[in-house]
């Protein structure tokens, strides 16, 4: 593969937040935001394939994968609060425009991001969405 996949980590509102990243930085962007019970790991098949046209960015939320678990007493597990720390990443990493690829519970998150900044969206892939007003219940 021409271009390797790197896993890295970014400080975010006090939470290290992990992410995979490969593809040409000057090619589109697309920021796949994964579903429930997953983690980035679900991309690694498309990393394979689309990395050659294009820049991936795959982050695991605060509670999944590899990215800190925070104490529920300490952190709100809500889709508004989840989006806002995926925001404030794609800021860090200087993403000003992108494709929103959505799956599961990648949807409530991703549209709350397209509906705070429209122009930022390119375009948007949702894959089984679903449109939760709630984020994670007590399990």
């Amino acid at each position: 593969m021409k271009y390797p996949t790197f896993y890295r980590t970014a400080q975010i509102d006090g939470l290290s937040i992990f992410y995979r990243e490969s593809g040409p930085k000057d090619a589109p962007t697309i920021l796949l935001l994964h579903g429930l019970p997953s983690s980035s790991r679900m991309f690694e098949p498309l990393f394979a394939r689309l990395s050659d046209r294009y820049h991936l960015v795959a982050p695991d939320y605060p509670g999944f994968g590899r990215s800190d678990w925070p104490d529920p007493t300490q952190f709100d597990y809500t889709f508004d609060h989840i989006a806002q720390v995926m925001d404030d990443l794609t800021q860090m990493l200087a993403l000003s425009h992108y494709t929103l690829y959505m799956q599961d519970y990648g949807g409530p998150v991703g549209f709350r991001m397209a509906l705070a900044h429209p122009e930022r969206i390119d375009s948007l892939i949702v894959q089984d969405a679903v449109a939760h007003n709630e984020g994670l219940e007590p399990f």
